[in-house]
């Protein structure tokens, strides 16, 4: 591309950029390199950032990508001497070390264009209500479980709507762990890498009873609740027990315009959440809504067999109780919740934080039985997975073009 080599100079990281050339640089009274490109858009770098991303020695390791420059060791006096657009690229050096670098302007650019944000490439999200959406988004699961461009787009809906069906993946008992391995790491509880939802003699949870189980999120006990739900149903012949789920951005945007004191009450007032085991004390203390990851505002605490105890004034207790009776109202109304059948083969992966799930009740009869397998992924997996699918797809549409 020009007498240097620039068009292969590394980045720090694995993507491949487009070699967006810039126009000019200069350096500015205060010490920064200011880039512009030629559309206009322009980047202002502080002279630290720039050296502790240089390709090479002190710099970012060839192998790993990784920067290898201990902050210890960057001089308080460092500058940049010399700014440069040489074959589209940045030159630049530093002083006092006479440290000579150049950067690949398209990675620079992505920094200009706000793509390195955690979110900037997973889809936004969309609320939705039982009005837009009587059953899950659906894809077919063999094709999910095999093709990644499937998968991805899978992802991106349950990006969008925090839920989608896996219809026809099979009722083999390990396939919610292979369909888990599709997305990241199983995360582990006390209730093992996948658990089984299922009507027990002696049952340690609700969920495993027929009883109605109300609009919740799982785990609140924890410091972070899983990011992601995947149930398999594998057997399914009750009369009853059809599945529910309610979009919690949804619920949320109806609390704070129409009833905002619930609102303001659910997002400030704490509990501590208490999972009420023999073998195992997990406890957390926060608000029926929580914080969420900054994609999502919101991350619901809301299973109400593992609130405890309130940890707010004895004043706060009326308006805490009425403002958890209208999010249950709510989520388990017609106009929120979404109520269909369970068939055997599917699976449904939905965002644990976002989406309220529960079940109506159901009278366990002889020879006849609901099983389904379930497993929990971290949100950081399902984003992951999902950048490196939505990069790659690209990638081959740009070889293709």
């Amino acid at each position: 591309m020009n007498e240097r080599g620039h068009a292969h100079l590394p980045t720090p990281d694995y993507y491949s950029y487009p070699w967006a050339a810039l126009e000019r640089v200069r350096v500015t009274a205060r010490g920064t390199a200011e880039l512009v490109w030629p559309d206009g858009v322009t980047l202002e770098c502080h002279p630290m950032w720039l050296r502790e991303n240089a390709p090479g020695p002190g710099g970012i390791d060839p192998v790993t990508r990784e920067c290898e420059l201990d902050p210890a060791h960057l001089s308080p006096d460092l500058f940049i001497s010399r700014a440069e657009v040489v074959g589209g690229a940045l030159e630049v050096t530093f002083e006092p070390e006479q440290r000579e670098a150049a950067i690949h302007p398209g990675w620079l650019r992505h920094v200009a264009d706000e793509l390195h944000r955690p979110f900037a490439v997973i889809p936004d999200p969309v609320p939705w209500t039982a009005a837009e959406y009587d059953e899950p988004v659906t894809h077919g699961g063999l094709a999910v479980l095999g093709d990644d461009r499937a998968l991805g787009d899978a992802l991106c809906d349950l990006a969008r709507y925090g839920l989608v069906r896996l219809a026809g993946c099979g009722t083999d008992p390990d396939t919610v762990a292979r369909a888990a391995g599709r997305i990241g790491a199983i995360r582990d509880s006390n209730f093992g890498q996948t658990w089984h939802v299922d009507v027990d003699i002696t049952p340690t949870s609700l969920a495993n009873t027929g009883q109605r189980l109300a609009p919740h999120t799982d785990l609140p006990t924890r410091e972070v609740p899983p990011g992601l739900q995947l149930l398999h149903c594998v057997e399914n012949s009750v009369d009853g027990g059809w599945s529910t789920m309610a979009d919690g951005l949804a619920i949320a945007d109806h609390l704070r315009a129409h009833e905002p004191d619930a609102f303001e009450a659910l997002t400030t007032l704490e509990w501590v959440f208490f999972n009420r085991s023999p073998d195992d004390d997990h406890r957390w203390q926060g608000p029926i809504i929580d914080a969420g990851d900054g994609r999502i505002p919101f991350t619901y605490r809301a299973f109400h067999p593992v609130r405890a105890f309130p940890a707010m004034a004895l004043g706060d207790l009326d308006r805490a109780y009425a403002a958890m009776r209208a999010l249950s109202l709510t989520a388990g109304s017609d106009r929120f919740q979404m109520r269909y059948p369970f068939r055997p083969g599917d699976i449904v992966v939905f965002d644990n934080r976002r989406v309220l799930h529960g079940r109506d009740a159901f009278e366990p009869q002889a020879g006849t039985r609901r099983r389904l397998i379930g497993g929990y992924i971290d949100a950081d997996e399902f984003y992951s997975r999902l950048r490196v699918l939505l990069r790659r797809s690209e990638r081959k549409a740009a070889a293709h073009a």
